[in-house]
């Protein structure tokens, strides 16, 4: 059925590979999602000496929006799953964004810390949309490909946050920060609603794109429930993967400013260009480690072979990080920040994929949001050691040390859990 047509709708054109255009506005909200939650980390060293904000206090407060992040992907999935992925993205644009401009009128531990929770639960049901978006536009063997450019809207984030949240702090003052970027969601809603459906409903899309979209098996119609995940090992493969691997993202989105602070004496008018060197970098590695599986299945590789492969170069990429202390000059560790930003992307782009690699799109969100939940668990849990540990030993090593065996042992899970990435059975009373 052709919906109907509004003022907002596009000119009547049809584009060979509309799909493409879908991943660009996916890009879109996703860059502007991590713009809105980078905001506090890139304004972390001024607000916790203009606020007396401890180390430990500020664990906490980027812990809380870990673990409300964690909690809405309890649900976030699982709704999306039912009432679709148009709606329900808009519904979290809107959400998040109100989220981010509230930061402006709190101040103090508590009042960040709540902010920061309301952000954490309405940020949630991103990711999980970002990867039903891609299952219903892609068939598998470009899925990792696509994944990845929406990984890189992440690192997108970042460097939008480097750039111009030190310049609207210094010229119009900290709560400007969280104003503008969080106003910047509305004008990704004006086009995301007019824009998005469904490739079988959507006009622009040629017979020739849905065939091509539509060229894998067909696939299971059945929707499993949330809890039903308990007992299917690919879900708890994906899941221990986010447990171990999101904690270490949120910690450098959340740490390398005040590293870099702390280390190399950079303050909110210089961390600017090195926050941006790091997430340039990690941008290639976004892409690349999609690109690798991808292209590694063109060649005839299997999926399971082709996903472990980088799995595995990315997560011995993060390796270095664990002499980052060692590092005298600071743009020897703009490198090595780098370097690891970019594996944890690559190593982050096939650890979504596989979900649609071992579940009908009808469930692609639910397990997202399941696998993204405890994610934010381990993040949350991570967020709140690494303020104890920073504040008392007045260092990274820890954490450092941390982060560089985290995906060799995520790896080893995953493969232990789905050693051939089969497709999960799913069994007829779980719709």
């Amino acid at each position: 059925m052709t919906p109907p047509q509004s003022w907002l709708a596009l000119p009547e054109w049809r584009p060979k590979n509309f799909r493409w255009w879908i991943l660009a506005l996916v890009f879109l909200g996703t860059t502007l999602n991590y713009l809105d939650r980078m905001v506090m980390g890139v304004l972390a060293p001024g607000l916790q000496v203009q606020y007396h904000i401890s180390d430990r206090q500020y664990g906490f407060i980027q812990g809380a929006f870990a673990l409300s992040y964690a909690f809405g992907q309890l649900f976030s999935g699982r709704v999306l799953d039912q009432i679709g992925t148009r709606i329900g993205y808009a519904l979290a644009l809107i959400g998040w964004s109100i989220a981010a401009m509230l930061h402006a009128i709190v101040a103090g531990p508590w009042g960040f810390g709540i902010m920061r929770g309301l952000l954490g639960i309405s940020e949630s049901p991103a990711f999980p949309a970002a990867a039903k978006a891609v299952a219903e536009w892609f068939p598998r063997r470009e899925r990792a490909f696509a994944f990845g450019f929406i990984n890189a809207g992440t690192n997108m984030g970042a460097i939008l946050s480097a750039a111009i949240v030190p310049w609207l702090a210094a010229t119009y003052g900290w709560q400007w920060a969280f104003i503008g970027t969080g106003a910047l969601g509305f004008i990704v809603l004006v086009m995301w609603v007019p824009i998005y459906r469904k490739p079988d409903e959507h006009p622009r899309v040629s017979v020739a794109e849905l065939a091509h979209i539509h060229s894998d098996p067909p696939e299971s119609p059945i929707r499993p429930r949330w809890l039903t995940l308990l007992s299917c090992r690919q879900a708890w493969a994906f899941a221990m993967g986010k447990f171990l691997t999101d904690s270490m993202w949120w910690f450098y989105m959340s740490w390398f400013p005040k590293f870099l602070n702390k280390e190399y004496k950079l303050d909110l008018l210089h961390i600017g260009l090195p926050l941006v060197m790091i997430y340039v970098i990690s941008d290639l590695g976004s892409v690349g480690g999609g690109w690798l599986s991808s292209s590694l299945i063109k060649r005839g590789a299997t999926v399971n072979r082709a996903r472990k492969t980088a799995l595995f170069v990315c997560a011995m990429g993060v390796v270095p990080i664990i002499f980052a202390y060692k590092i005298s000059g600071v743009w020897s560790a703009v490198l090595l920040l780098g370097l690891v930003t970019a594996s944890h992307q690559g190593f982050s782009s096939n650890l979504f994929t596989i979900v649609s690699d071992m579940f009908p799109r009808q469930a692609v969100a639910s397990v997202a949001g399941f696998g993204g939940t405890w994610g934010y668990f381990g993040a949350s849990m991570f967020q709140v050691m690494v303020g104890y540990v920073v504040e008392k030993q007045q260092n990274y090593t820890v954490p450092f040390v941390c982060a560089g065996l985290a995906y060799l042992v995520a790896f080893g899970v995953i493969h232990a859990l789905a050693p051939r990435l089969e497709s999960a059975k799913l069994e007829p009373n779980m719709k």
